[in-house]
């Protein structure tokens, strides 16, 4: 379907479609077929519609359309560079065609308008089955800086050690350059890693391709949930391996904590829970531990307040999240990017689903493209073992069919 409705915005000259695949608003895929992505204020990413920021709630399961985007982490960067994108950018769709639990798709617009000739001619030439084909986009990866990272969590060890921070997350970075579309590379991801929480927007800008496993915030009215990830073992070891380990399981309660904290800026007294607690589950090439934090806000609270209280996730940050944060600029190279930022849409009838923006290829408009990894680091983190939890992290995306590594990365 996405492969279709791409091919007719390039053949007639259109915006390119906007996606969200795996879990998002109870369906399995959620696409608007043409959405002008425009660079926008910080401060501006994901109102609910033009002009207003407090959702509505719909119980029909319908999403309908809304405010598709991005948030880059902020973070100013090391290394002193502009960033490569723009470090917001969203857009609004009138329409979507939903994908819903039971396979069936829909079409779907705000203003009721009917499907625009375009996409029904589109949509005609999508076959009953999706045969298998090459790949028609491809990146030549290089290996990223081990010594770099390395210094970068002895580092933060040593701000353990000394009190300053109980946790933080410490990432580095492979780049490449891209042949083809990045459409066709998020479109093979997707296929290869079927990753619970994919989204994929792009412009004149360029375009990111998220294969994220991770929920940031959902928000249905007045609910809010996040569902952090942290803790992760090879999809060959034991998966009770994970609830065995003490240094995973503290890594996840201490940022369950932190989620709380965050959460608590803007809930409601006492709404606060945690319904979920250190479930391991499966992600591309890794086990992970998840846990799911819920809140009550006030229905009037704006996305932008809600946001100011969260962002960016606690899960890619670390505690205390003010001191880590400062922390984390100076061992990290390069800046961040959308990496460890947040991709989604808020809809005014489905409300606002956002991502953790991991597993997460960034493409500059002239093919150079950018995938972050890292891992959060406690007090008896091992380096070699960090190191090799980023290639864990990091090899489904950069082994997918056609993509090559220049030197080698363990």
């Amino acid at each position: 379907m996405l492969r279709a409705v791409g091919h007719a915005t390039r053949r007639l000259d259109l915006p390119p479609p906007a996606a969200l695949t795996g879990d998002w608003f109870d369906a399995l895929a959620v696409i608007a077929p043409s959405v002008s992505v425009q660079p926008v204020q910080v401060g501006d990413a994901f109102p609910v519609r033009p002009g207003h920021d407090r959702p509505v709630c719909d119980d029909s399961g319908a999403v309908g359309g809304g405010w598709v985007g991005y948030l880059s982490y902020p973070d100013a960067g090391a290394d002193g560079r502009p960033a490569r994108i723009p470090e917001a950018a969203g857009g609004w769709t009138d329409c979507v065609l939903r994908r819903d639990r039971a396979a069936q798709w829909w079409y779907e617009s705000l203003s009721g308008a009917p499907m625009p000739d375009w996409l029904a001619a589109a949509l005609a030439t999508v076959p009953a089955t999706s045969p298998a084909r090459p790949r028609d986009c491809w990146i030549d990866w290089e290996a990223p800086d081990r010594a770099a990272h390395r210094n970068g969590v002895l580092a933060c060890l040593e701000a353990i050690r000394a009190g300053e921070i109980y946790q933080a997350c410490v990432c580095t970075q492979f780049t490449g350059t891209a042949t083809g579309a990045p459409l066709d590379f998020f479109i093979a991801g997707v296929a290869h890693t079927s990753p619970a929480h994919a989204a994929y927007v792009a412009g004149p800008w360029g375009a990111v391709a998220s294969l994220s496993p991770e929920l940031f915030l959902r928000r249905r009215g007045g609910v809010v949930t996040s569902s952090p990830i942290k803790g992760t073992l090879p999809l060959d070891a034991w998966p009770s391996a994970l609830r065995a380990s003490a240094k995973d399981v503290a890594e996840n309660i201490m940022i369950v904590d932190l989620v709380r904290n965050d959460l608590g800026r803007v809930a409601i007294t006492g709404t606060v829970t945690v319904p979920e607690l250190l479930v391991v589950r499966r992600a591309p090439g890794v086990w992970h531990l998840v846990s799911t934090v819920s809140a009550r806000v006030p229905v009037a609270l704006p996305t932008s307040a809600l946001l100011d209280a969260a962002f960016p996730p606690a899960s890619v940050t670390g505690t205390p999240k003010l001191r880590a944060r400062q922390l984390i600029s100076q061992w990290e190279q390069h800046r961040r990017g959308i990496y460890c930022g947040t991709v989604g849409l808020a809809s005014p009838i489905a409300g606002c689903e956002l991502n953790v923006a991991i597993r997460t290829v960034e493409f500059d408009a002239i093919g150079n493209a950018v995938l972050g990894v890292g891992g959060g680091i406690t007090a008896d983190s091992d380096p070699d073992a960090e190191w090799d939890e980023c290639l864990h992290k990091a090899a489904p995306i950069v082994g997918l069919p056609h993509a090559t590594t220049a030197a080698p990365v363990g």
